[in-house]
């Protein structure tokens, strides 16, 4: 145990955020640089090296919290990072954009604030960064057995990278114009600066790894040739088929989903635009969708200079506090969250839908027309008598995804099959039902967290290597049918 009293003398303390003043001016990271080293110890040594760590059972990777908890406390940070990339290839990742299932199933958070584990996490790797403790790691011998696999996102790259060093020949084909999936162009980059990912893919290639990019299969190359030239393939193609709001006046100008509004300005940080297509600069802004992506969506706006920004949520507003009765630990809560892009302003409305949109003589959206909502028999009810009107120059909707792209071809040119909610169907090896097609991430589980994406890219690559080899040392840290501890 770290410190035998670490719990009892220190409390709960966070990285600083830089004044909102200043950061929507720019898209940097939005903590002060340098500001959690010097607590960090402390704070790790608030971990009680539970007997039973149930952080573990939060966790699907399985991180060895205690362990580098111990580690960070005692300032060893080159063993600290070995614990923790034993168990998870992007901590850089996780320890930025994970809401932390692993702290709400804290010990400590029974009754006192949970370890600031996400912190330690962070500090671990940027730190083993900063010293040259991440360095690649080439595979002693070649298996001779190539694989493919689509889609760069946390579940692709981690699949990659555990099979290029089990020896295999891996190839990662991506779409888009550059590696890194959602991380690269729906984070944005307030949360994650995009130098996190392109190290990270540097030592890919240092290892082994080759990189596709601008390639869609279906499209531009058919499943039936990458079947040919490979003797395993990976799909981690996401669940990116976004869902709609029909209503009436959904078809103006203005209206966009999320992920066509979000990678616009990350591809302006990249240098592809000097404006992006679509701003929010000046406009009154309506976020539809409540979640993480709504989130993104606010902070988006708000740097590009707003007029207002309203995000709207169907459901209730959640409490503040874990109630013992209906979330019990250590469940992961559904609770009231304000992120950094709701500290920067905009008005949160809940308990609404919106009935339909009305437009400018131009065809643009001017207005949005909603209505308070009440649940009868877990179905969304319209209240009479509520209806009002905001004012909404961009729309985004962010309500989340419904399962893989149908469009490219893909599914029917494998002949996938598919389960009941639209995911590709898997065994317990995360084999597709064609023989060595395996599936990881989004695209098998539905829309998830990016630590379960990065846990089921570690247990694909397990099947995997287990088919192409007959045994694989490979860990698998999940089966297909886990899922989060929730009530």
């Amino acid at each position: 145990m770290a410190d035998p009293k670490g719990f009892l003398n220190h409390g709960r303390e966070v990285a600083t955020s830089r004044p909102v003043t200043e950061r929507v001016k720019d898209w940097n990271e939005i903590h002060v640089p340098g500001s959690l080293l010097p607590i960090i110890s402390k704070q790790a040594g608030r971990c009680m090296d539970c007997g039973i760590p149930f952080c573990h059972n939060g966790c699907p990777l399985g991180n060895l919290i205690p362990e580098w908890n111990d580690y960070a406390y005692r300032e060893d940070w080159s063993a600290a990072s070995e614990r923790l990339h034993a168990t998870n290839n992007f901590p850089e990742f996780t320890g930025r954009l994970c809401p932390a299932p692993c702290e709400s199933a804290c010990v400590l958070g029974i009754n006192q604030p949970p370890v600031t584990i996400k912190n330690v996490e962070v500090s671990i790797i940027d730190k083993a960064w900063e010293t040259g403790d991440v360095a690649p790691r080439v595979p002693g011998r070649l298996s001779g057995k190539t694989v493919a696999v689509v889609g760069s996102g946390p579940a692709g790259l981690a699949a990659a990278q555990q099979l290029t060093r089990a020896g295999h020949t891996v190839a990662v084909y991506e779409r888009a114009d550059r590696i890194g999936g959602l991380l690269r162009y729906g984070i944005p980059e307030f949360k994650m600066e995009k130098r996190h990912i392109n190290r990270r893919i540097e030592q890919m290639r240092a290892e082994g790894t080759k990189f596709r990019t601008g390639i869609e299969i279906g499209r531009d190359m058919p499943a039936t040739a990458l079947r040919k030239r490979y003797d395993a393939v990976v799909l981690a193609v996401g669940a990116t088929t976004a869902r709609d709001l029909p209503v009436p006046g959904r078809e103006l100008g203005g209206i966009h989903q999320a992920m066509e509004y979000l990678p616009l300005a990350n591809k302006v940080q990249e240098g592809d635009y000097v404006a992006p297509p679509i701003s929010a600069e000046g406009k009154h802004v309506v976020v539809i969708g409540g979640g993480d992506t709504g989130a993104d969506c606010v902070g988006t706006a708000h740097r590009q200079g707003a007029a207002s920004v309203t995000q709207l949520e169907i459901m209730s507003r959640p409490d503040e506090e874990r109630n013992p009765a209906t979330q019990p630990w250590p469940t992961f809560p559904m609770l009231y969250k304000v992120t950094s892009a709701h500290e920067e302003g905009g008005e949160r409305v809940y308990s609404v839908s919106t009935t339909h949109f009305e437009g400018d003589v131009d065809g643009n959206v001017q207005r949005l027309h909603l209505a308070e909502v009440e649940f009868v028999d877990g179905k969304p009810t319209r209240k009479s008598g509520t209806e009002r009107t905001i004012p909404a120059q961009l729309v985004t909707l962010a309500m989340g995804f419904t399962g893989t792209d149908r469009d490219n071809g893909l599914v029917e040119q494998f002949g996938l099959d598919l389960d009941e909610r639209g995911s590709i169907a898997r065994d317990a090896d995360f084999q597709t039902s064609v023989p060595g097609v395996f599936v990881a991430g989004d695209a098998g589980r539905g829309q998830s967290l990016i630590v379960w994406a990065i846990a089921e890219g570690r247990s694909a690559a397990h099947g995997c290597d287990r088919h192409l080899t007959g045994a694989s040392d490979l860990p698998a840290p999940i089966r297909p049918t886990d899922r989060s501890l929730m009530v």
